[in-house]
C-alpha cells in the first residue's frame, strides 16, 4: 500500500514541479518540492525509505528536465537516507531543526548538480552559488519549514514515527 502511495505523490509531485512551479517562482527561483518530499519521508519513515523514494523522485525529475540522471538520483537518494538517519538520532525535530537541515541539504544537492555542470572558471562557480545555489536553499528551507509545521501541528508525529521498525 505505501509503494502505490509514494508512486502517486511522486507521480503528482513531478507534475506540480512542471507545470505550477514556474508560475510561483520568486525571481526565477522555485522550490525542489522533490528534495522536501524526500527530506519529510525520511525523516518520518526512516532511512530505508527515504533512499528509495528519493532516488526514484531523482530518477522521475531528472526525466523532465537538464539535470543529469546519476547526478540528481544520487543526491536525493543520499538527502533521503541522510534524513532518515538525523530521524532515529534526533529526539526531537522542530520546523526549525528542519529548516536548518533543509538549507544544508538543499544547498549540497544544488553544490553536487553544480560540480556535474563543470562551470567554465571560478567566477561563473560564485555566480551559480550566490544567484541559484542559496536562494534555492533558502526557498527550500521555508517551503520544508512551512510543510512540516503543517504535519507537526496537525498530525501526533511521536504515533507516526513508532510506526517504523528499530
Amino acid at each position: 500500500m505505501k509503494i502505490i502511495v509514494y508512486v502517486c505523490a511522486v507521480a503528482v509531485l513531478v507534475a506540480a514541479q512542471i507545470t505550477l512551479l514556474p508560475y510561483i517562482s520568486v525571481w526565477g527561483v522555485k522550490p525542489d518540492i522533490g528534495l522536501v518530499m524526500v527530506c519529510l519521508v525520511g525523516l518520518l519513515a526512516g532511512e530505508l525509505e527515504g533512499l528509495l523514494v528519493g532516488l526514484f523522485v531523482g530518477w522521475a525529475m531528472s526525466l523532465f528536465s537538464a539535470a543529469d540522471l546519476a547526478a540528481s538520483m544520487v543526491a536525493k537518494g543520499t538527502v533521503g537516507f541522510l534524513a532518515g538517519l538525523a530521524g532515529r538520532q534526533v529526539a526531537q525535530v522542530t520546523p526549525l531543526l528542519m529548516i536548518g537541515g533543509l538549507v544544508v541539504a538543499s544547498t549540497l544537492a544544488s553544490l553536487m548538480t553544480m560540480w556535474s555542470l563543470k562551470p567554465n572558471d571560478q567566477q561563473d562557480s560564485w555566480w551559480m552559488i550566490r544567484t541559484i545555489v542559496m536562494p534555492q536553499a533558502c526557498f527550500d528551507a521555508v517551503v520544508g519549514g512551512l510543510c512540516y509545521w503543517v504535519i507537526w501541528s496537525r498530525v501526533n508525529l511521536d504515533r507516526l514515527v513508532e510506526g517504523r521498525e528499530v
